[in-house]
């Protein structure tokens, strides 16, 4: 699973983290509402673990958020509050399920394998430009009727710009979203990225998708 995790408190995050990764799964992080809710808005999970109490926002309204903009990821809140409003008042912000603190990893692992196992809507998992198709599933990339090879870096580098069509995507949010800041910001790894990803879904193809908007980023047509 690639599941996003937004916590706060970092000893826990990291043990929720290491459980997770030894059990075969992929984890996205945030330690502040305002960075969760750009993470839950801008790519595809399939279980969201949300803490109750963040700081810049609180849990409840970072689900709130992204549940008014059709985000139906299956989300398990953590949370001190043990009291019965408490978990109504999440469950009732569009929480799935509701998991107190304390708790032992293998009832939150137990708990985010069963949401995951619930049905998502399948438009959720595909994502579609044009003529150009990356499944979310399967990890494939069409255009048209050719199948298209991409290095895991360069899948996830198309799903950002596929999730923003039409949109300036400027480096910076590249280095946050796809890179996670981790290398030097001033190597070209950008550049060299974008122009293997041209390479592939733009050569040999009627038109190209993805534009260079110079001094600001880059762009893939909606086209």
């Amino acid at each position: 699973m690639k599941i996003l995790l937004i916590e706060d408190e970092p000893t826990v995050a990291r043990f929720i983290q290491k459980g997770l990764i030894e059990s075969g799964h992929s984890v996205e992080y945030a330690d502040n509402g305002k960075h969760g809710l750009s993470h839950a808005l801008t790519a595809q999970f399939d279980v969201i673990i949300l803490d109750r109490m963040l700081p810049q926002m609180d849990g409840i309204e970072v689900l709130s958020s992204y549940r008014s903009e059709g985000i139906l990821t299956p989300t398990l809140i953590l949370s001190a509050k043990n009291k019965v409003d408490d978990k109504v008042k999440g469950l009732r912000a569009g929480a799935d399920d509701y998991l107190t603190k304390p708790f032992a990893f293998e009832e939150l692992l137990a708990r985010i394998e069963i949401l995951a196992s619930r049905n998502v809507p399948t438009a959720n998992t595909k994502l579609t430009l044009g003529e150009l198709e990356l499944d979310l599933i399967n990890r494939t990339v069409t255009r048209g009727k050719e199948v298209i090879d991409l290095q895991s870096k360069e899948f996830k580098l198309l799903e950002y710009l596929m999730l923003n069509p039409g949109k300036i995507i400027t480096r910076a949010m590249l280095l946050e979203k796809v890179w996670e800041y981790n290398f030097d910001p001033q190597t070209n790894v950008i550049d060299v990225h974008i122009s293997r990803l041209r390479n592939k879904i733009d050569k040999g193809f009627s038109y190209p998708m993805i534009e260079t908007i110079r001094g600001a980023g880059y762009m893939i047509n909606k086209r």
